[in-house]
């Protein structure tokens, strides 16, 4: 297991061993005592499958009261992840980071408390598992503007994205509720 740090040092990149031959291939995806070796140790308590169509964006969803850590990898298909730093106190508040997680490259994001996440589809669909560190609350759930022009986040669209009703009324960074 190898852990990569990102430029906002809080968001990692996690690379399983893969072991592959003719047969196909086997890996780890979570394992607690080596996550512990590589200083993610975290205790998970909900597993999240998605499944989305090309140009689907979902995001950004953010928990305040109750945040959640989220590691999050792909089984099927392709997604350019996003995390924005929402932790008013952090040097890298207001930015954010991009990672692409496919079924090719095996890699997961870890990102933790404080950050909202979002991804984009990039392959004809793609499957999303992430486990996370609290439960889900749909009333403490917050989503952040996509496409705030604070934030600039280069999202590689073709085309506009499919979006939830929920994601189209998300707020602006100036707009938001926030983490200390």
């Amino acid at each position: 297991m190898k852990l990569t740090r990102t430029r906002i040092a809080d968001v990692a990149v996690v690379e399983p061993e893969v072991f592959g031959d003719e047969r196909g291939f086997f890996m780890e995806s979570y394992h607690r005592k080596k996550f512990e070796a590589i200083g993610l140790a975290r205790e998970f308590v909900q597993d999240n499958h998605s499944r989305s169509a090309r140009n689907v964006l979902r995001g950004l969803h953010y928990q305040l009261g109750q945040p959640q850590g989220k590691l999050v990898r792909v089984v099927s298909g392709s997604i350019w992840d996003v995390a924005v730093d929402l932790r008013h106190s952090s040097p890298t508040f207001g930015q954010w980071i991009a990672e692409e997680l496919s079924e090719r490259n095996k890699r997961m994001l870890w990102i933790p408390e404080g950050f909202a996440h979002g991804f984009l589809v990039t392959s004809a669909s793609a499957d999303v598992l992430y486990k996370t560190t609290e439960f889900y609350a749909a009333e403490r759930e917050r989503s952040l503007l996509w496409n705030d022009p604070q934030l600039a986040i280069a999202w590689p669209l073709s085309g506009e994205p499919l979006l939830s009703r929920k994601d189209r009324a998300g707020l602006p960074l100036g707009e938001a509720e926030l983490f200390e």
